[in-house]
């Protein structure tokens, strides 16, 4: 079994155990959201999805995300447009946005449990999380404006 096997299968384990019936078309979301780095849309991920279930609406993709979300599946990544992002990885961990494609790229750095402390003793606020994404341009749309 790969790891990304595993990952499925502790996933569907995962809803299993929260009373979630596994259905074709939540498994296929789960596992294209498992095997995708892109961190997709729901649309983007109806649209991967559409031909091997063409039954399948937009809703039932966001009825599915949803449910991930509230399980602790996914984490849903809002940047100010219109469209949220999904992320499989529930790990503390950061991300870097392409200014010009939209691109979203994981990284890992150490985690800055000691600013929310701050944020906390300055503000007053009993802080329930952070994140962090640095914005720039990545590799392929850099090539692109060197030529």
């Amino acid at each position: 079994m790969t790891v990304s096997d595993h990952r499925l299968q502790d996933a569907i384990d995962t809803l299993k155990d929260s009373g979630v019936r596994i259905t074709p078309q939540r498994h296929a979301v789960l596992e294209f959201l498992l095997n995708s780095m892109t961190h997709p849309t729901a649309d983007e991920i109806y649209k991967a999805l559409e031909r091997k279930f063409p039954n399948m609406s937009v809703a039932t993709v966001y009825n599915n995300l949803r449910v991930f979300r509230e399980i602790g599946l996914v984490r849903e990544l809002t940047y100010g447009d219109s469209s949220s992002r999904f992320d499989c990885n529930t790990s503390d961990h950061y991300h870097a946005i392409c200014d010009s494609c939209g691109k979203i790229v994981d990284f890992h750095y150490p985690s800055l449990n000691e600013v929310e402390s701050l944020a906390e003793q300055v503000t007053g606020f009993t802080v329930s999380h952070h994140r962090m994404e640095v914005y720039g341009t990545c590799s392929h749309c850099n090539a692109k404006t060197a030529h």
